[in-house]
């Protein structure tokens, strides 16, 4: 049996990590450095750190920031944040980052991700995914979640793999912050149109919500959150222990 991932997530804008709901309603939240010391030492699998804003706001991500994250924290870390060029890929993997997270960039640029695959490895390639529901299909939204692509969410997951992403994180819209549970259709569209690595996110509130997720959708391998670990709703060891206790294979 494959184990399963527990990953926080850094949403930050000006500096700080923020948090909100269905993109909107945003608070702040914490220092990112601290918070990703907090989460090393808990027992994280993984962090993602996203700059939620250089998108819309089209500047570089804080590099700053990133570096001293980086250098404070011993397990993976994926960077995202208005990452278009193999420029960017470069910057941000040598400041730190093992993986680099690509969303708006991919659906601008739909040959970076074979170019940034090719350069540095499939592993390094991450599609990152804001997906909602509209007119009855999931469609990827650019932009921080701001803009309808028009894009099928479940083509495009085929086209990204097939093209080099060797990871796709999928955070739906729709239960973003809602914290009623991961949006298990949704994720099952997306595991079923591919074989790389899907990590679920939006919508954990409780921990059954994350053994609901690894139950129901069995070939998804990791669950990603942000609030319910940056406010201490769930701690991160209570609930691998859960997990583990309920016959999901963790790493404890």
């Amino acid at each position: 049996m494959i184990t399963k991932r527990i990953i926080p997530c850094l949403d930050v804008r000006n500096g700080r990590v923020v948090k909100g709901k269905n993109f909107i309603n945003i608070k702040d939240v914490d220092n990112p450095v601290s918070l990703a010391k907090f989460y090393n030492d808990e027992g994280a699998d993984e962090l993602v750190f996203y700059d939620i804003t250089a998108s819309a706001e089209g500047r570089s991500l804080f590099s700053d920031v990133l570096k001293e994250t980086a250098s404070n924290i011993f397990i993976p870390l994926t960077v995202g944040g208005n990452i278009r060029t193999l420029d960017d890929f470069d910057r941000v993997l040598k400041s730190g980052a093992d993986k680099v997270s690509v969303n708006s960039g991919a659906i601008e640029n739909p040959k970076l991700i074979s170019e940034a695959a090719e350069k540095y490895g499939n592993q390094c390639v991450v599609l990152s995914m804001d997906v909602k529901r509209t007119d009855g299909k999931f469609t990827v939204f650019a932009k921080g979640g701001r803009i309808n692509t028009g894009i099928d969410a479940i083509k495009w997951v085929k086209e990204c793999t097939k093209n080099g992403a060797g990871e796709v994180v999928v955070n739906s819209i729709d239960t973003d912050g809602v914290k009623n549970g991961f949006d298990i259709e949704m994720l099952r569209q997306v595991c079923e149109s591919t074989d790389v690595p899907v990590i679920a996110s939006g919508g954990a509130g409780k921990m059954k919500d994350f053994l609901d997720l690894f139950k129901e959708v069995p070939s998804v391998s990791a669950g990603l959150a942000a609030s319910v670990f940056h406010f201490g709703e769930i701690k991160i060891k209570d609930l691998k222990k859960y997990l583990s206790d309920n016959g999901i294979e963790m790493r404890i």
